[in-house]
């Protein structure tokens, strides 16, 4: 049966955050060519729909940490804190497999960003599930350790916000609408990224919780990958709408 090696979780951690400084330095100034940011003039073939798209991305994400957890021989039961850290990352990806893709109404989807997307998720499903099935240790008490509330109500937090943000962009177009409209409510009275700044503290917040470098790793990699995308949809607002909200921050409120 597979054992615990901590050099691979290591390295792998290390990649990681090696791909987030990729991400920085490629999205930084021009934006990921998908969405209200793809070539006007690109042509449509090579594309999925959004849902189909979305489901297929994610889903290694939720089924990877799930079939490790599931395989383990004997089952890893003990401590419940690793259980509920195991537990919280799938429920975030069921969520963004199962249910979030069925009510998107986003553009189609390009297959070359859904292949990387995809292998991503597989990578990241798989270090954040081998570390927290075979190779993380907590004590009996983890549940009630600083760390690990204050990390769990940060990423409950940001969940919400995610969820509650994708709600309202989802309510700005109709079915078949593919034109962009301001955001109103919620947090992005305050961030033109709110359902970005979700997701970013949630991660953080999972960090926490976990104490271990792969979820602080995946944290670092989330900012750098979706920070610098707030930051251009924050610049395509303030340039398509002239009553665009001048207060609005790109992902930061009073910051950023």
């Amino acid at each position: 049966s597979m054992q615990c090696f901590p050099s691979l979780v290591l390295a792998l951690s290390a990649l990681l955050g090696a791909l987030a400084l990729l991400q920085l330095s490629l999205y930084l100034r021009v934006p990921s060519r998908y969405g209200k940011h793809e070539e006007r003039l690109c042509r449509p073939r090579g594309r999925l729909p959004a849902r189909c798209a979305w489901f297929l991305q994610e889903l290694p994400s939720f089924l990877v940490p799930a079939l490790l957890l599931a395989l383990r021989s004997p089952p890893r039961l003990e401590p419940l804190g690793c259980r509920l850290l195991c537990c919280l990352f799938c429920w975030h990806y069921f969520y963004r497999t199962f249910i979030y893709p069925f009510f998107t109404r986003g553009r189609p989807f390009p297959l070359q960003l859904l292949f990387f997307g995809t292998l991503f998720c597989i990578y990241n499903g798989f270090l954040q599930g081998y570390y927290l099935v075979y190779c993380a240790e907590y004590p009996n008490d983890w549940c009630t350790d600083i760390r690990f509330t204050s990390g769990l109500l940060l990423f409950l937090l940001g969940m919400g916000i995610n969820i509650h943000s994708d709600l309202l962009l989802r309510q700005l177009r109709k079915p078949g609408e593919v034109t962009y409209k301001i955001p109103q409510g919620g947090l992005f009275t305050y961030v033109s990224g709110a359902n970005y700044f979700g997701e970013i503290v949630e991660w953080f917040g999972f960090a926490i919780a976990t104490w271990s470098l792969p979820a602080f790793a995946f944290a670092f990699f989330t900012l750098c990958c979706i920070g610098p995308r707030a930051y251009h949809h924050h610049r395509y607002y303030l340039k398509t709408f002239t009553d665009y909200p001048k207060s609005r921050k790109a992902l930061v409120p009073f910051v950023f």
